[in-house]
């Protein structure tokens, strides 16, 4: 059994924290209209990387999808030709979709990616109301041309 002193410490302490942060200066950010900015290595939103001449970087070896824990990616790769080439290499990844309903944004599909063809943006706005625009297709993710990028098939 607590001794007294113990019975009546123990609500002063407890209120001692409440009382010390009640002074303190509050921090409200102003979300959407003011924005903080993310860390560089942030894991938001994947990106689908072209090579300098425009071409994709992937090769739809399928490397990704396999090392995703929630199942959230679905690639499939297809052959260039000799008329159609989307990527410098044989392959290309013809259909490439990531599930954001189901993505745990970890990071381990770009440590799996040989070409280093996903990387993670700092976007990290993905809410939506409908679910079907949470399921990205590979016109959503490549990477935008820049100047000097010729867009594909070359």
């Amino acid at each position: 059994m607590p001794s007294l002193k113990e019975q009546l410490w123990d609500p002063v302490a407890g209120f001692g924290v409440t009382f010390r942060t009640m002074f303190r200066k509050t921090v409200t950010e102003q979300y959407p209209f003011e924005k903080r900015p993310t860390a560089p290595r942030f894991h938001g939103r994947h990106q689908l990387n072209r090579w300098p001449d425009g071409l994709e970087k992937c090769i739809g070896c399928e490397l990704c999808a396999w090392a995703c824990p929630a199942d959230a990616i679905y690639v499939e790769g297809a052959d260039n030709t000799e008329d159609e080439r989307f990527a410098p290499g044989e392959r290309y990844g013809r259909v490439y979709q990531i599930n954001y309903l189901r993505c745990i944004l970890c990071g381990l599909c770009i440590e799996a990616c040989p070409t280093r063809a996903l990387t993670m943006t700092n976007e990290y706005e993905l809410a939506d109301n409908s679910r079907e625009s949470l399921i990205y297709e590979k016109s959503d993710l490549l990477a935008p041309l820049l100047p000097g990028m010729e867009q594909p098939p070359h």
